[in-house]
């Protein structure tokens, strides 16, 4: 099921099986999309394996590369930016840097078995106004998926421990995460962030502290590491090519760096993929 509107707005719903898993590997420009495992689902995220048993949702963005291992049955829903931009509406549904654009981290929930109903009703909600032809369609394919990330960036919370934090406090968290995904490749201290926010080092040092293990600092690398696994593995681009982009001025820099995280140069981890 397919929505495309004047203004170029895209929004698709799938059942998906065994006959159609391409559709998982689908990109759009400025797309997100939402993976609901009905059974047990093994793909690859930017080369890395995962399982994820029944009732998992996963959120990935156009830049995550998804190769299918094993799928039976998953749901999917995936739209464009011209439908719903998740930045411009924040505060409708709350999930930006949490379950799209966190930066490093992989969002996935695991829907409770107290919540499995409301899912499955929304999804056929959601699949009527799919067929729905008259002039009031594409606001109700919105109200539906406004529904599903609010839904979803609920028990996020939950089951991240992020209920504990205040909202002043989460809202640091969240931005600080989708400033790192939008300028990782040319600010990569912590005070280019901070500075932005109009916080400390210190403060955000503390704050993360308290949020999880990673770091400020750990972020940022973070998130650079995986630009540059993902460009060394899925590119044509030279080494020096990829430092650039990722706002690297030379190659030795770069080098020192990936192999401190990876634990290999460049060249060497290229060979292996």
């Amino acid at each position: 099921m397919l929505y495309t509107g004047q203004l170029n707005e895209f929004i698709r719903l799938a059942e998906i099986d065994a006959t159609n898993c391409d559709l998982l590997k689908e990109k759009i420009t400025d797309g997100l999309t939402v993976i609901w495992a009905l059974n047990e689902l093994k793909i690859k995220v930017d080369g890395s394996q995962h399982t994820f048993p029944i009732h998992s949702v996963l959120f990935l963005t156009e830049y995550h590369n998804v190769e299918v291992l094993s799928v039976n049955s998953a749901r999917l829903i995936r739209f464009n930016r011209a439908f719903y931009c998740i930045a411009d509406h924040d505060s409708e549904v709350g999930c930006k840097g949490i379950l799209f654009f966190g930066a490093s981290q992989f969002p996935k929930i695991a829907i409770p078995d107290a919540e499995l109903e409301k899912f499955e009703i929304l999804w056929k909600m959601f699949a009527i106004e799919m067929e729905s032809k008259d002039d009031l369609q594409n606001d109700m394919l919105q109200m539906m998926l406004k529904r599903l990330l609010i839904l979803s960036t609920r028990i996020y919370k939950e089951q991240t421990e992020l209920t504990t934090f205040g909202k002043k406090q989460l809202d640091i968290v969240r931005e600080y995460n989708y400033l790192v995904e939008s300028n990782f490749k040319t600010k990569h201290q912590v005070a280019d962030y901070a500075e932005m926010l109009n916080k400390s080092p210190k403060t955000l040092s503390n704050l993360f502290k308290k949020y999880n293990e990673k770091s400020p600092l750990q972020i940022i690398q973070n998130r650079i590491i995986l630009e540059a696994r993902r460009l060394l593995r899925y590119s044509d681009k030279s080494i020096k090519e990829i430092a650039y982009v990722i706002g690297y001025e030379d190659i030795q820099s770069f080098s020192r760096f990936f192999k401190k995280m990876e634990g290999v140069s460049p060249s060497e981890f290229k060979k292996t993929v």
